[in-house]
């Protein structure tokens, strides 16, 4: 019996922060760009938002290749953080969907980018980088409304690139030219 192979995409939703809310309110950059994400905001929504971006992308192709094998496996409104499951072969194409995504797929949803933040052959792996980057979005709010200077804006200019975990990959296909 052979094993499907499948990827799990950690994505945060990151909204663009608004000159005129900022200047009245006093609250930390970070927890602007992060903020919670509308309750209208569901699995159901969110996977007919990825499918239809899919179909605009890629056509019939695309829609076949994906179709019902792509599942919302964790999402967090509070944390503007979800984890899609996906077949191996075509996650570079859930991926590019996310990318030309730019809206909340709700009706009235905020401008917003999805950014892809891990790539993991394991639901474990992504699960742990999501509690990782929850600590580090709290460490940060605490110390920008605390008044110190916040070493996460910064860490996320200076950010290393984004980690692809793949823990198969004696079956990876070669992608090298040649």
């Amino acid at each position: 019996m052979v094993r499907i192979k499948e990827r799990y995409l950690l994505v945060n939703i990151v909204y663009a922060p608004d000159p005129v809310r900022a200047a009245k309110d006093n609250v930390p950059q970070c927890v602007v760009q992060h903020q919670p994400t509308l309750d209208k905001l569901t699995p159901q929504a969110l996977l007919k938002g990825i499918r239809a971006e899919v179909a605009s992308l890629f056509g019939d192709y695309g829609s076949g290749a994906l179709g019902g094998s792509v599942s919302v496996k964790y999402i967090s409104l509070a944390t503007s953080t979800f984890i899609l499951r996906c077949p191996r072969a075509h996650y570079q194409m859930l991926w590019s969907a996310l990318t030309f995504m730019d809206r909340i797929p709700v009706k009235d949803g905020k401008p917003c980018i999805f950014r892809v933040v891990r790539v993991s052959g394991t639901i474990r792996k992504a699960e742990e980088e999501a509690i990782r980057q929850a600590k580090k979005l709290i460490l940060a709010a605490k110390e920008e409304s605390s008044g110190v200077k916040s070493s996460f804006a910064s860490a996320l200019r200076t950010q290393e690139p984004m980690s692809l975990d793949v823990t198969d990959e004696s079956s990876d296909e070669d992608m090298a030219d040649g």
